[in-house]
C-alpha cells in the first residue's frame, strides 16, 4: 500500500509503499476512502514540541478516516467485510491515537481497533464520514455531552469555522436556538446561511441572547474571557479551540453569575453515532473540499498559508 510517512519536525511528508496491514485480535483492517486533513498535523510537522506525541518514530499521519472493511479481526463482533465504517482515531482511555502512536489513513489501508469504529450511514459519504471523525466529533461532544445543550437550550458559537459549523448545523437539527460570531466578516454571513438565529459582530454584543451555553471553538483567551461575561448567570461555556493556549478571565463574572467553565477534547464513539445521525437527517452541509490522495502534501501546504476556507479531504481512487 501507498501512505504519507511523517518522520520528524520540519521535514516534508513522504509517499512511500509499505506492507499491508493484516488484522490482528480486536482490530479491523479498513480500505480508505475518505482522509480528513488537520491543522495538527501542519503542528506537528512544524512544531519540535508535538514529537512526544510520535513515540514510536516514523508514521504514517492522518486521524481521520472513513472507508470500508476488507479485514476482520479474531474476536470482533458487530462488523462485517463490507461494512462502511468511520474510526474515532483516539482511544481515550489510553490516549493511543491513528496517526500518532501508530499508522493513520493518510494511506491507502488502516488497522484500528474495532470498538472505536461505527457504522456509517448509507445515505452518508465517505467524505462526510472522515470529516466527521475529528472536526464532527470535536464539535459534537463540546456543545453536548459537555455543555449539555438539548432542544430549546440557547445556545452561543464562537468562531465559525471547520468546527463551529459543524456545531451550528448539529445544534439546529438538535431543536437548539443558535447564536454565533467571528471576527471574520465572511465566516458571519455564512452562519446566518446556516440558519443562526442571530449573527454578532462580537461575543460581548451576544450577552442579549441571554445563551444557556457558550462554546468557544476559537480559543484566542479573550474570546474564553468574552464568553464568560457574554453567558447567562449560571450558564456554561466550554473551551475546545486552542488559537492560544492559556486565557485571562474576570474571576469576579465567574464567582457572581456562578459560571461553569468547562473544556472539552475529542469525542467518544458515542459522539461520533450522533454526528452521523444528524449527518443522516440530510440537513447538514458542512464546507467539505475534495483533494485527491496523491495530493495530501499540497493540501497540508495550503493548510499551512491559510488558504482553506473549510475542511480538506482526501479521497482515494476517484
Amino acid at each position: 500500500m501507498r501512505g504519507w510517512l511523517f518522520s520528524g519536525t520540519n521535514k516534508p511528508l513522504e509517499l512511500i509503499e509499505k506492507e499491508d496491514p493484516k488484522a490482528i485480535p480486536g482490530h479491523l483492517v479498513i480500505e480508505v476512502k475518505a482522509a480528513g486533513l488537520c491543522h495538527s498535523d501542519v503542528a506537528a510537522l512544524q512544531d519540535p514540541g508535538w514529537m512526544p506525541l510520535f513515540p514510536n518514530g516514523p508514521v504514517i499521519m492522518g486521524h481521520e478516516f472513513a472507508g470500508v472493511v476488507i479485514e476482520v479481526g479474531e474476536g470482533v463482533e458487530g462488523f462485517k467485510v463490507g461494512d462502511r465504517v468511520g474510526a474515532n482515531p483516539m482511544d481515550r482511555a489510553t490516549k493511543i491515537t491513528a496517526g500518532y502512536n501508530y499508522d493513520g489513513g493518510y494511506a491507502e489501508k488502516v488497522r484500528v481497533p474495532a470498538d472505536q469504529c461505527v457504522i456509517i450511514p448509507e445515505s452518508v459519504s465517505f467524505v462526510e464520514g472522515a470529516a466527521s471523525t475529528d472536526a464532527g466529533i470535536t464539535a459534537y461532544r463540546a456543545l453536548f455531552s459537555i455543555g449539555q445543550a438539548k432542544e430549546g437550550s440557547k445556545v452561543g458559537i464562537v468562531g465559525i469555522g471547520g468546527l463551529g459549523q459543524f456545531a451550528l448545523q448539529m445544534a439546529l437539527i438538535k431543536g437548539c436556538e443558535v447564536y454565533a460570531t467571528d471576527v471574520s466578516e465572511g465566516a458571519r454571513k455564512l452562519a446566518g446561511e446556516l440558519g443562526a438565529h442571530k449573527v454578532y459582530d462580537t461575543i460581548l454584543d451576544m450577552k442579549e441572547a441571554n445563551c444557556d451555553v457558550i462554546v468557544d471553538y476559537a480559543g484566542f483567551g479573550q474570546t474564553t474571557a468574552d464568553a464568560i461575561e457574554a453567558v447567562k448567570r449560571e450558564g456554561t461555556v466550554v473551551v475546545v479551540g486552542m488559537g492560544k493556549l492559556e486565557a485571562n478571565v474576570n474571576t469576579y463574572s465567574m464567582i457572581t453569575k456562578e459560571v461553569k467553565l468547562l473544556g472539552s477534547n475529542g469525542g467518544t464513539v458515542e459522539d461520533l453515532q450522533g454526528v452521523y445521525d444528524c449527518f443522516a437527517t440530510g440537513k447538514m452541509s458542512p464546507n467539505l473540499i475534495e483533494i485527491p490522495f496523491e495530493e495530501i502534501d499540497k493540501g497540508i501546504e495550503k493548510l499551512k498559508n491559510h488558504e482553506v476556507k473549510g475542511r480538506l479531504v482526501a479521497v482515494f481512487n476517484k
